[in-house]
């Protein structure tokens, strides 16, 4: 069992958290103590602009700079945004730009992606992207980024990539962070302006060899646990095992993500559940993600399902935390405890923004973050 080392503290002052962000907080309804991994970890949030059914996609930009305000009045400590290409249900394909309009909505809380998809992109102009964030806000952006390409060859074609692409994001990566700490790079004659000098912690999305990756390049973690929690506990500790330090990141960070839902009863909070676990069930069997569709209009359709969408379905309600307030707390408590995080991702995507911004709440409170006085709901 994996368990917290002194460095972490060193490493979170590197990554910028505030101070005090959550060891302070209580849980009425459950241990207030300081000890409980949940209070003493640091919890922040990505958000995919899903698009919901009936709503036009630019709702979903307009939702989540809603979600991040919401965050960030909570008490949450990052809000990232996400990189997809022509994906019916997903409205953010730009993700430094929308991290642009998120920081320029919000006044504190970190922002960054999660992730720019390396493989699309070339690391001078991702480079530079990140060193203009950095320079209109200062010590509020962060760099994560991932090694996925295009869903479809056609999106591969368009995007002027490869599936073979994602083999050199090591490499892409290490030209990336040179032009941050002045390192060697292939083209030295070249500088990302602003970029040079400024420090933008940089984050691994980890699938597939990612762990070991971000091991290598001295780089911070995030993962979750697609192949269940075994498989991410072990890359986890093998991170950790073979970091090594790196300008940008002096001591192993991990960063756990994964759907949450905390509602007032469990039915509550597994209905939260049913409009993203639908959507990915429909993809697996028709190739692509379709908009979030309300709750009842899915468990209406249940009873009609093929045996193979069924079995998606029920594959993609499972391995989440949900449920009440109390039941989240146990939860988390024991996920943090296992893996040791440093600092936890929430993933959730519903297609009631009313019930996400209440589940958010819950969670505050449930985390002890210093906004947990419910403040106004950022979207409806």
């Amino acid at each position: 069992m994996s368990t917290r080392t002194s460095t972490t503290t060193t490493t979170t002052q590197t990554a910028g958290r505030a101070a005090g962000d959550t060891d302070t907080g209580t849980y009425a309804a459950g241990d207030p103590s300081p000890r409980s991994p949940r209070l003493r970890t640091p919890f922040s949030v990505l958000d995919r602009s899903r698009t919901r059914q009936g709503h036009p996609e630019a709702t979903a930009l307009r939702d989540t700079v809603g979600l991040a305000r919401h965050a960030e009045a909570l008490g949450y400590h990052r809000f990232w945004v996400s990189e997809h290409h022509s994906v019916p249900g997903v409205a953010g394909s730009a993700p430094t730009v929308l991290a642009a309009a998120v920081a320029a909505a919000t006044s504190r809380i970190r922002v960054g992606t999660g992730g720019v998809m390396l493989p699309n992109h070339r690391p001078l102009v991702v480079a530079e992207q990140f060193g203009v964030l950095e320079a209109l806000f200062p010590g509020r952006i962060d760099m994560g980024l991932g090694r996925s390409v295009g869903f479809t060859d056609g999106i591969r074609r368009a995007l002027g990539t490869d599936k073979e692409a994602a083999d050199s994001f090591a490499t892409q990566l290490s030209e990336l962070t040179a032009y941050f700490t002045d390192g060697p790079r292939p083209h030295p004659q070249v500088h990302a302006r602003p970029a040079e000098g400024l420090r933008v912690p940089a984050f691994v999305l980890a699938t597939g060899a990612g762990a070991d990756i971000a091991a290598r390049a001295g780089l911070a973690l995030v993962i979750g646990d697609p192949r269940g929690r075994d498989t991410m506990q072990a890359a986890i500790d093998r991170y950790r095992a073979t970091f090594e330090p790196s300008p940008l990141w002096p001591h192993p960070y991990v960063i756990v993500s994964g759907t949450v839902a905390v509602a007032e009863t469990p039915e509550q909070a597994h209905r939260l559940l049913l409009p993203e676990a639908w959507s990915l069930a429909h993809s697996r069997t028709h190739g692509v993600f379709p908009p979030l569709e309300p709750a009842d209009s899915i468990t209406a359709r249940e009873p009609g399902l093929s045996p193979k969408q069924r079995a998606f379905y029920e594959s993609a309600l499972t391995g989440h935390i949900h449920g009440t307030e109390p039941e989240v707390a146990a939860q988390l408590d024991e996920l943090l405890t296992q893996t040791g995080a440093d600092e936890f991702l929430v993933t959730t995507s519903t297609y009631d923004r009313g019930a996400l911004a209440e589940s958010y709440e819950r969670l505050a409170r449930v985390v002890g973050l210093s906004g947990s006085v419910q403040p106004d709901r950022a979207a409806g």
